[in-house]
């Protein structure tokens, strides 16, 4: 018996929540006393491979099919599933990122498998019965689920766990899938990827901002905090409704739902839509220049002021802090 993670990439480097995965899915191989596998599909330098042994990773199985190049829902679960009946893995992890929230429900299936998506927790055992917890009612509790069966898929919420070290002497080994007509039925013509850009859903830290800084024009002060702080950037419902920046920027009940350990809300009133979305995040602080907007009974800290006196200052002693 075997733990197996999928670890996902983006043009050939791991992403960070891949990286949280493999660490957690040797926190669980560790506990059960099993080897931990890891999967990577597609194209991957030879250096990023190496570094997965790095967090725990026995082996390191790689699938590199021309018709595997970009990500496919279907096809990516087939292989998944494929490996890890192939290396006798009872456990899947993966991480709960946009790409996991779309496989994992397919992998559980094709394994007839237990699934605990959006995991915040390693799990607690009891023989075949396992429970994890995970974030319930928009982020205002804490749920425990129960996974029972000797099979299961867990799906880690990026930044719930840290990615830590646990050096190894990994193997590496190519693996050939047997894919299906219907696994390839979908074709991607395109993908069009701001790079430049700190992912939304994996960032660390958010700088977000509403209707408080009164126009596009006004963004780049947000953008320049962002960037000192290495930040990713976000807004609320009305800015993105009113086309002020793109929808992909939308946090809240109806857009990204974000587990930062770092939210900083500029402008933002606090409406519990909005709060459902961000209730996770580690550290909340606030800049409004309203004393009484709701969002000041969730902040951590919290700034009464104008946005447009504050972000300067802030800009600058960050700035500052970081030359020093």
């Amino acid at each position: 018996m075997s733990v197996l993670v999928y670890i996902e990439h983006v043009d050939g480097a791991f992403k960070k929540s891949a990286l949280e995965a493999v660490s957690y899915a040797k926190e669980v191989g560790t506990l059960i006393n099993q080897p931990v596998y890891a999967l990577s599909i597609g194209e991957v330098a030879e250096s990023e491979l190496e570094n997965i042994g790095t967090y725990g990773a026995d082996k390191l199985i790689t699938v590199n099919n021309a018709e595997l190049k970009q990500f496919l829902n279907q096809a990516y679960a087939s292989v998944i599933a494929e490996v890890a009946t192939s290396v006798g893995a009872d456990t899947v992890v993966l991480s709960n990122s946009f790409s996991g929230k779309g496989i994992a429900p397919r992998i559980a299936a094709k394994l007839n498998a237990a699934l605990g998506d959006g995991a915040i927790s390693l799990p607690q055992m009891s023989g075949d019965s396992w429970t994890i917890q995970k974030t319930a009612f928009s982020n205002k509790a804490i749920a425990t689920e129960q996974l029972d069966g000797q099979k299961r898929v867990i799906a880690l919420t990026p930044n719930s766990m840290e990615a830590k070290e646990h050096p190894t002497s990994m193997t590496i080994e190519s693996y050939q899938p047997n894919l299906s007509p219907g696994d390839l039925s979908t074709v991607i013509k395109d993908i069009v990827r701001a790079t430049n850009k700190v992912s939304l859903p994996e960032a660390e830290i958010v700088v977000s901002a509403g209707r408080g800084m009164k126009g596009p024009e006004n963004w780049a002060m947000v953008e320049e905090l962002a960037n000192v702080l290495g930040a990713a950037t976000a807004c609320s419902k009305p800015v993105s409704d009113a086309g002020w920046r793109p929808h992909a920027e939308h946090v809240g009940q109806t857009g990204l739902a974000v587990t930062p350990k770092l939210y900083i809300a500029i402008g933002i009133s606090g409406a519990i839509q909005h709060l459902a979305g961000v209730s996770a995040s580690k550290t909340i602080v606030v800049i409004n220049k309203d004393p009484e907007a709701p969002f000041f009974k969730v902040a951590d800290y919290g700034i009464v002021g104008d946005a447009f006196e504050v972000l300067p200052q802030l800009i600058e002693a960050f700035k500052t802090y970081k030359n020093n």
